[in-house]
Parts: structure tokens; sequence; C-alpha cells
């Protein structure tokens, strides 16, 4: 559900294909295959949390412009995500102004 609704925040007529994954590690071999220049990333997840595929995708050098998406909004998550390579962080639910907001501040529209 949170899938759709963070799908359904991003822009009309954004010429963008969606891929989805339902843990952390389809996540990392959806990136690996090109599928992820653009990650929206939940911390909470399955296989493999949030941390593990930023820290995985720092590791391998992957090619992955991320925003997380989460409802864990501790400061020390956030620094966390951010430290390890996250442009952002959106707290759940997504807000679609300020989603908007953060793709034009870092030029993705």
């Amino acid at each position: 559900m949170a899938r759709k609704q963070v799908a359904k925040a991003l822009p009309q007529g954004w010429d963008v294909s969606i891929s989805y994954a339902s843990n952390g590690l389809e996540a990392l071999a959806a990136i690996r295959q090109g599928k992820g220049e653009m990650v929206f990333l939940d911390l909470t997840m399955p296989e493999m949390d949030g941390f593990g595929v930023l820290e995985t995708i720092r590791k391998e050098d992957l090619k992955s412009v991320v925003i997380v998406i989460s409802g864990d909004i501790q400061p020390v998550a956030r620094d966390r995500v951010l430290q390890l390579g996250a442009i952002d962080f959106i707290k759940k639910p997504v807000n679609q102004e300020k989603l908007l907001q953060i793709l034009e501040t870092y030029g993705l529209l």
C-alpha cells in the first residue's frame, strides 16, 4: 500500500518507468539491473532493511539517487541515512507537496 501511495504522489506525466521491490534484496537486484536511477527507499523491509541497502549501494558504488521514506523520523535515523548517501528523508505518509519540492530542489523533474 505504501508503494502505491508513493507512486500516486509522483508528478503527473513524469516520464519514468516504475519498478517495485518487496524487500531490500529485491531492491538491490533491481538497482544492479539498472532499474534504480532514482529510489524511494523504506527503512523497514524484510530480508535487508533500508540501512543495509544504502550501505550496499555505497559499498558497490551503484549509481542511484535515494530518497528515504520512513515512519522512523528519529534524528539519529535521518542523520544515518544522509551519511550513507541518501539525498533526503521524507516521513510517512508521503506528502506530495514535500516530495515535489525535494524533486525540484535536486533537479530531478
